[in-house]
Order: C-alpha cells, then sequence, then structure tokens
C-alpha cells in the first residue's frame, strides 16, 4: 500500500507540474497582448467541442483558425483574446459563467477552458468569440452530485476512424442520439495513407515519413473539418483515450517500428502529443511536458457508475519477436515465447496498481474501464500454432492474468471493458483465467466497431470466433458504434452498424443488443 500511495502521489505531482508550467505560459502570454486583432474570414473552422463533465465542472474547447489548412491556422504570430460564456439556455438569456482567455501560438490558438462552479447533472450551452466573430454554440452537461443515485446513463462508445476509408456518418448518428456522453477509444487520426483504389474520400494533405508538429497540426484540422465530427463534438461531452494511430502505426511507449533513432522517434511521439492535446477537449492539466502527457483518470456518474481511462500507449513494453522471422509479418505473433514475460505491460506497473486499487474500492453499481483494444482472447488457430494479435492484449497475457486476479476478489464487482480497435463488434465473456473455458466470469466486455477503419474478413473472424466461445457476438464486415443504457439494475449494448464503406447517406441499423444484470458477470442476448 505504501509503495501504490507513493506512486500515485507522484502521477499528482506530474500532472500538477503540467498544470503549473501550462499556467505560467498563459500569465506570460498575458504580457505579450498587444493591439485588439480582428479575424480575416471565419475564424471557428474548426468547430467548438466540450469533454472530461464532472459534478462541477466541464472542459470547454475551440481553436482559432481562419485558414484551417496552413500550420499556423491563418493566425498572427502572438497571443489573441478569446471570451467565452456558459448559459443554461441556448439563447444565452441566462448566462452563469463568463470569462477571457489567451489563444496563444504556441498552443496553435488552440483554448482550453476548465469551467468550475457548475451546478451537477444538468445541461448547459456554450460559445466563445474572438477577433468580432462568434462561435458556433456547443452544448454540454455536467455530471450528477457524487453521492446521488441517478436512475440512467446513456452513453456512446466510437473508435477508428480513418478518414480516407469512409464517410463519418456515424458522428452525424452521435450528433442526433440521446446520449449523456461520449466515449472514444482512440485512433482519431490515421497518419497512413490508402491505396488509390480504396480511397473513399481523399486528404487534401497528408503526413510524410518524417513528421512534425506542423504536420500533425494540419492532419488533425483536416480531419476537424467534417461537418458530423464538429457536430458530433458540438452536441455532447467527450471522453477520450488515445490509440497507436494518433502518433504512428504500432508504437510503444519510446519505441517505433522501423525508426531506429530513439531521438527522432521520442520527437514525432512530443509533437503528436501536441497536437493532440490542442485539438480536443482534454482538461488544460493535461498540458504536455517535456513530450509526456497524463492521460489515464476517473470519472464518476453519481453512485451509478465510476469510469476509468487507461493510457495503453505512453507506457506500453516493446512488442517482442520483433526481430525474429515469421511468415505473417510483424503484427502477428507467432512461437513466441518473449511474449509470456511477467514483467511486460501494455500500460505499465503503476498504472496497472492504480487501476486495481480504484476497483477495489469503488462504491459504485458499474465500473467502467475505457481502453483501446480488445481484452479477451482471440487468437487464430493454425495448423502451425496459434497466432498472437502484436498489438492486442493477447501479447500481454501475464498482465491481463493480473488485471483479471484484481477484479475477481470478492468486492470487485459489476466490471465492463469498454474497447475499439479491432474494428468489430464484439460482446464478450472475461473469465478469471482467460484461457481457462472452464474459470468463473468476472467481468463483461463490449468493444465497438470502427467508425469507418475496414475490419478483418469475415472469414477470419468467424474461424476466431468458432474457436473462442467467450466471444458471444463477433462481427467485422460492418462499421458503426454501441450505445450504451445504464440503470441500477442492468447495461444494455446495442450494436449500431452500417456496410462497409461508410457512405455520407448511410442509414444504421441494430446488428445485436446484448445486456449485463447487475451482479451477474457475463453479457446476455437482449
Amino acid at each position: 500500500m505504501q509503495r501504490r500511495e507513493l506512486l500515485r502521489q507522484l502521477s499528482r505531482a506530474a500532472a500538477l507540474l503540467a498544470w503549473h508550467r501550462w499556467s505560467a505560459a498563459q500569465v506570460g502570454a498575458q504580457g505579450q497582448a498587444a493591439a485588439p486583432w480582428r479575424a480575416p474570414a471565419e475564424v471557428f473552422t474548426l468547430g467548438v467541442a466540450s469533454g472530461e463533465p464532472r459534478h462541477d465542472s466541464v472542459v470547454l474547447w475551440t481553436r482559432l483558425a481562419p485558414r484551417p489548412m496552413q500550420p499556423d491556422g491563418g493566425m498572427p504570430a502572438r497571443p489573441v483574446l478569446v471570451r467565452w460564456e456558459v448559459a443554461r439556455d441556448s439563447g444565452f438569456r441566462d448566462v452563469v459563467a463568463s470569462g477571457e482567455r489567451l489563444a496563444v501560438p504556441d498552443s496553435a490558438h488552440s483554448v482550453h477552458v476548465l469551467v468550475n462552479g457548475l451546478t451537477a447533472g444538468r445541461e448547459y450551452h456554450y460559445r466563445f468569440e474572438a477577433g468580432g466573430a462568434r462561435s458556433p454554440v456547443g452544448r454540454t452537461r455536467t455530471a450528477p452530485d457524487p453521492a446521488s443515485h441517478p436512475r440512467r446513463l446513456r452513453a456512446a462508445l466510437a473508435s477508428c476512424q480513418h478518414y480516407e476509408q469512409g464517410h463519418f456518418t456515424v458522428h452525424r448518428d452521435i450528433a442526433r442520439a440521446d446520449v449523456d456522453i461520449v466515449l472514444f477509444a482512440g485512433d482519431y487520426i490515421y497518419t497512413s495513407r490508402q491505396p488509390g483504389y480504396a480511397r473513399v474520400r481523399t486528404l487534401s494533405q497528408h503526413m510524410p515519413d518524417r513528421r512534425a508538429l506542423s504536420d500533425y497540426r494540419v492532419h488533425h484540422a483536416s480531419y476537424k473539418l467534417d461537418p458530423d465530427l464538429r457536430a458530433a463534438h458540438a452536441a455532447h461531452p467527450w471522453l477520450l483515450v488515445w490509440d497507436d494511430h494518433d502518433v504512428i502505426s504500432d508504437y510503444a511507449g519510446n519505441w517505433a517500428p522501423d525508426i531506429d533513432d530513439a531521438e527522432a522517434f521520442t520527437a514525432i511521439r512530443a509533437a503528436a502529443y501536441q497536437a493532440w492535446f490542442e485539438h480536443l477537449p482534454v482538461s488544460p492539466h493535461r498540458a504536455p511536458v517535456d513530450g509526456a502527457l497524463p492521460l489515464y483518470d476517473r470519472f464518476a456518474w453519481g453512485r451509478l457508475a465510476d469510469l476509468w481511462l487507461l493510457d495503453t500507449r505512453q507506457f506500453r513494453d516493446t512488442p517482442p519477436c520483433q526481430d525474429t522471422f515469421s511468415p505473417f509479418g510483424r503484427k502477428l505473433l507467432w512461437r513466441c515465447d518473449a511474449a509470456q514475460d511477467e514483467a511486460r505491460s501494455p500500460m505499465g506497473l503503476p498504472q496497472e496498481y492504480w487501476l486495481a486499487e480504484g476497483l477495489a474500492g469503488s462504491a459504485a453499481a458499474w465500473k467502467l474501464v475505457l481502453q483501446t483494444t480488445q481484452l479477451s482472447p482471440s487468437p487464430m488457430p493454425g495448423p502451425w500454432g496459434e497466432l498472437l494479435y502484436a498489438d492486442g492484449w493477447d501479447a500481454f497475457p501475464a498482465a491481463r492474468r493480473r488485471l483479471m486476479e484484481a477484479i475477481a476478489q470478492p468486492r470487485v464487482q459489476d466490471v465492463v471493458f469498454l474497447g475499439g480497435d479491432v474494428h468489430r463488434h464484439v460482446a464478450a465473456n472475461l473469465r478469471h483465467d482467460p484461457l481457462d473455458p472452464g474459470s468463473p466470469i468476472v467481468a463483461s466486455e463490449f468493444v465497438t466497431s470502427s467508425v469507418t477503419s475496414r475490419g478483418l474478413s469475415e472469414w477470419a473472424t468467424s474461424h476466431i470466433r468458432r474457436h473462442q466461445p467467450d466471444l458471444l457476438h463477433c462481427r467485422s464486415d460492418q462499421r458503426g458504434y454501441a450505445l450504451l443504457d445504464l440503470t441500477p439494475e442492468r447495461l444494455l449494448c446495442e450494436f449500431r452498424a452500417t456496410p462497409h464503406p461508410v457512405r455520407a447517406d448511410a442509414r444504421f441499423h441494430v446488428q445485436a443488443r446484448y445486456e449485463v444484470l447487475r451482479g451477474r458477470p457475463g453479457p446476455v442476448k437482449a
């Protein structure tokens, strides 16, 4: 327990240092403020967003960019004053909070406002003003009071949105949905380019092999120009985690494939983290410091649900057997004994301890864990032995076993893991011993398909499903998202789907519905 307390204090100290450095930069920028600035064109081209709702606060975001496809957004190389307002009504007749913030060049003139002192469990509207221009109005909400017992939480779970592989019609559906929050499980951008024959639509600018901060800024902006994505951000508050494509495909910690220069990759990762922060509704406390960003956190929805956000990239151990010949490529591990190393983890031991301790101490009816990929086993059997997905939990069996052991304790109940990455809708049992089909079921899992990104062939998916009875539902042939509906008695997951590739006029249907009953781990068909 002393070690866990030390690790927790170190994590808090790192976040506090990030906050102080970011605040110091803001204070310094205040002294640089010059004459009033007039917007040369529409300045809120990238929209508005909110996130990280707590019972008394929410984060508001925007970025000033009259010319969004330029690295500086077409902004002057000086601070610009931005005004913000929060109201109880969309007409802003009842304003409850307002203020000013300087948008500075070092943060691409992005604005992250942590609005405190709000009323728990209610809807708000917000807007920004800068250079004589006013932003679109966004809608957000605060979480219920921590001591309250809400009767419901509705959330949309989404992941993996390769711009070139389809339209963001999923976000149009989410924007219209009656949900309290959007949970995004990673791969907000893709830095890889689709072959011409497979493109549904084309980005006007692509990432070079040796990318810099300016490249990531333009790439994020190109995604944000999509009207459906902007609409989903403006309609609901978001909670996000990241995955590999937010930086570079298959990276782990300070390692990336095909980049032998560790210092060069460290600079790339720092640029990607900075741009991720600049373009998403995350707290100013998460401002990157020395190339690191404090991501993992815990949120509460009254006594109905606790929600953990996991970081499975920044502290991930390097993939094993990358220098060993495999006829199946580096994406699949074959006869790789090194993967069994007990010390290996996708999120680092301090984060493992933090999660286990938090689950054990939670008094919420539901414990939700948002992370990037599929936790339940999904090896692909073959005549020459099993193939393991090198980027998933199958490549970290010891860490998964430790996690299941923490959940199997008597006082830890009603745990549901939420993931993305694998581009398929999944409902699965999670067992005390993940590799023993006779072991007790201790938790449940729901994985969302992708917003646009292509999945495995249905032949490969059915082959996996036939050999894994705990995969109660598993389909890769359609894109979509998951709607979660929680009450004190049950959690209902509705998989919404549409054919691949996603068209601009796509319509969504219910692919399947599963529920988890309180006190009975494991999904059942609804």
